[in-house]
């Protein structure tokens, strides 16, 4: 597959993932309100779909090319040690 189709893939995945994981989110809270009688199975399915939904992105992540922690993260830049410029840092790759 080439980059940009891969690219282009994988951001569909990050995005349907999320959408799953809103939809299913909506779901369970809609499940909480008394006057909305769903069946037990609906409450089920709102979790799994959150877990599939969290799969997704990450396999969508992964395709693309997104899953890398970027270096323009301010903690993980200055307190990771691994990240440093510094050369005395505890851990080398």
């Amino acid at each position: 597959m080439k980059r940009k189709s891969a690219m282009l893939v994988g951001n569909g995945l990050m995005s349907a993932g999320m959408v799953l994981m809103v939809a299913s989110i909506a779901v369970l809270v809609l499940n909480q309100l008394p006057q909305i009688a769903m069946p037990a199975l609906m409450a089920n399915t709102g979790i799994m779909g959150i877990f599939v939904g969290a799969l997704l992105r990450l396999a969508g992540a992964r395709m693309s090319g997104h899953e890398e922690i970027s270096d323009r993260y301010w903690w993980h830049r200055r307190f990771d040690a691994r990240c440093q410029k510094n050369q005395n840092a505890r851990y080398r790759f």
